[in-house]
């Protein structure tokens, strides 16, 4: 059983664009891997709830 000319074509075009997309996909989840793996967002909301509970609790690092 043999391919005709037209099928092994629309064959080669699909996995021609199966592979485009293949590596597209890798590079976006490789870029989304490498923004996760960044460093954290800290908001102003964060920051004072951190002074908060350093006080409350009486402890402070001063780095040392």
């Amino acid at each position: 059983m043999t391919d005709t000319p037209g099928k092994s074509d629309a064959k080669a075009a699909r996995e021609a664009r199966l592979k485009s997309a293949l590596r597209d996909n890798l590079k976006r989840r490789k870029s989304q891997a490498r923004g996760r793996a960044g460093t954290a967002i800290v908001t102003p909301d964060d920051d004072a709830r951190l002074r908060d509970e350093e006080l409350s609790t009486g402890r402070r690092d001063n780095g040392g």
